[in-house]
């Protein structure tokens, strides 16, 4: 193999330009054209490709090397910036090539097993078997640009606004955030375990007390937790945290930074205050507490118009304290046969619903099964308040309302998709007021839908004791077309309603103390009033770049069983390092 010696790379390839130029340029070889008396090689780096030229007029040793180059060489090149005689408008340089006068192969490569081009059929699971080589395909490698410059223009915003970057510890204590802790064994506390950060929530509450009113931090964490698209066990959050703040503090600097961003980025105006949603308004309209606003098809309430129906699915659902309510599919009737719609039935049946109820107008009148049943005018009127017209289907959930909103939330999800109507943009609302604790049907209790440092509303502090559906709390989330991007809170930092609220979750003294002593009594030397979010990167990033997965947007990710299929992680180890740790394996039976 030769040398760079001699050879200083002066250009990209895909920014090389300047006829008459001399350059050197180094990347990939991405194909060759031998044609006898001329050979011609694209060059590819991270910036694009660069065609090279060999003719009658070159160094017959370097147009013998030219010879002998095959896919995924690497190549240094040096030469002069000549005009292409068949001019390629499908690349940024295909208007120009590099007549090559020193030619080095700094690197063979054997035939990869797939090629390395953007438009692929070759499946994922080989593709991340052979993750060095996927990266190398230019459209990952613009995704990862593209994180970096989010990530650059997050960081120059909280800069520029008095933000103070701060590590905090990747092993703490383990507490309990939501999900599974991915738990690290200590050799020096035989028998002890750290645990990896599910977020820096606890480190950051203490450094506002600590006095950094402004915090910032692109912060790993991880969950062991179910994957799926848009969730991964190790993920970065922009993780802020601001003292002597309220709700429309924080939410005004979010808003900052995604403006900033997105201009930054992909010179996109975000208009701004962005939109506004109470959770028990997006809830009520679109079945979600992270709706996508880009379509309409909102929730219609049919309740006040069937209470007294002789259809008992619709009767017996208001009687049991639930609602009847409705999406209507405009233009749908002819996409959403009755085998369509069929399976729709199903899918709501798999996601909670006892069934699905629906009017299908395809002909003069409507079709509707249940019609036979409703009272005289009472179709008329859900026609009237759905205003379905020729061509519309109207779908119809009758449950409790906890079933009835997010079922027919993925309901209208599933069928815009099918019909095929969500349309590009980038559609950001703020939800606020979430409840601060949610019914568990299982258990027969009231749980908190929030870590325990949350904020009641100062007016619902009354009701913690008594009345946990009334307490709402300080608390907030950002969403993008249908995304959840970061939540966020105002934090408790009162001694007494920290006590409290710890109480109301059902904590003993003992729990209190071995889980959240230290936090707990940092409140008792002052805290300042303080909250914070944390937006995930990788998620923003997937949204920007278009992609469908995190695994786009990710350089070495893990699949559905949290593998990583390129170094075989997670592996055994061996018997001494158990040994030294004071653990022992023991298998599960089938």
């Amino acid at each position: 193999m030769d040398t760079m010696q001699g050879l200083k790379r002066t250009n990209y390839c895909g920014e090389t330009e300047g006829i008459g130029k001399e350059v050197v340029v180094g990347g990939y070889v991405q194909k060759t054209r031998d044609l006898g008396n001329l050979i011609f090689i694209d060059l590819r780096d991270r910036t694009g490709i660069v065609q090279l030229a060999f003719d009658d007029a070159s160094d017959r040793e370097i147009f013998k090397k030219a010879a002998k180059c095959r896919a995924e060489f690497v190549l240094m090149a040096k030469g002069t910036v000549r005009e292409r005689e068949s001019k390629n408008p499908d690349l940024p340089t295909g208007n120009i090539e590099i007549f090559v006068t020193d030619l080095r192969i700094l690197a063979a490569a054997e035939t990869p097993p797939f090629e390395v081009v953007d438009d692929t059929n070759v499946n994922e699971e080989l593709r991340l078997r052979y993750r060095y080589l996927d990266l190398r395909r230019s459209v990952l490698q613009k995704n990862l640009i593209t994180r970096s410059k989010i990530a650059k223009s997050a960081r120059d915003y909280f800069y520029e606004n008095g933000f103070i970057e701060i590590e905090t510890p990747m092993m703490i204590k383990s507490t309990p955030e939501g999900a599974r802790d991915y738990i690290v064994p200590s050799r020096v506390h035989n028998g002890n375990f750290y645990a990896l950060p599910q977020s820096p929530q606890i480190y950051k509450q203490l450094l506002m007390i600590a006095g950094y009113d402004k915090y910032i931090q692109l912060a790993r964490c991880f969950r062991d937790e179910d994957l799926r698209a848009d969730r991964q066990p190790e993920f970065t959050q922009i993780d802020l945290e601001m003292s002597f703040v309220d709700v429309e503090d924080i939410l005004e600097v979010g808003e900052g930074m995604i403006k900033r961003i997105f201009k930054d980025v992909l010179n996109v105006e975000i208009p701004t205050p962005l939109p506004r949603l109470t959770y028990k308004e997006a809830m009520e309209r679109f079945g979600s507490d992270k709706p996508d606003t880009r379509f309409g098809m909102e929730i219609i309430n049919l309740s006040d118009l069937v209470q007294n129906s002789g259809f008992g699915v619709f009767s017996s659902a208001i009687e049991a304290g639930g609602s009847v309510r409705a999406i209507v599919a405009r233009n749908a009737a002819s996409t959403l046969t009755r085998k369509e719609i069929d399976k729709l039935t199903e899918y709501v049946r798999g996601i909670g619903a006892k069934g699905l109820a629906f009017i299908r107008w395809v002909e003069d009148e409507p079709s509707c099964g249940f019609a036979k049943f409703l009272g005289e005018g009472e179709l008329q009127s859900i026609l009237d308040r759905t205003d379905a017209k020729k061509g519309d289907v109207v779908l119809i959930v009758a449950d409790k309302d906890r079933v009835t909103l997010p079922v027919l939330g993925a309901l209208r999800l599933t069928v815009a998709k099918k019909l095929d109507i969500i349309p590009e943009g980038y559609n950001f609302l703020w939800i606020t007021e979430f409840p601060f604790f949610e019914y568990d049907d299982e258990s027969g209790e009231w749980v908190a839908m929030h870590h325990p440092f949350t904020m009641p509303m100062d007016e619902c502090i009354q009701y913690l004791d008594n009345a946990p559906e009334k307490v709402i709390a300080k608390a907030y989330d950002l969403v993008l077309n249908g995304t959840e991007l970061s939540s966020g809170s105002i934090r408790i930092t009162d001694y007494e309603l920290q006590q409290k609220m710890f109480k109301a979750l059902g904590l003993s003294d003992e729990e209190i103390e071995a889980k959240f002593g230290f936090l707990v009594e940092a409140y008792k030397y002052g805290a300042a009033p303080h909250g914070g979010m944390g937006i995930g990167l990788d998620r923003l990033a997937m949204i920007m770049t278009g992609s469908e997965s995190l695994r786009d947007v990710t350089a070495f990710p893990k699949v559905q069983n949290a593998s990583e299929l390129m170094s075989g992680a997670p592996g055994t180890v061996d018997e001494k390092q158990l040994e030294e740790l004071g653990i022992k394996i023991v298998k599960k039976e089938d």
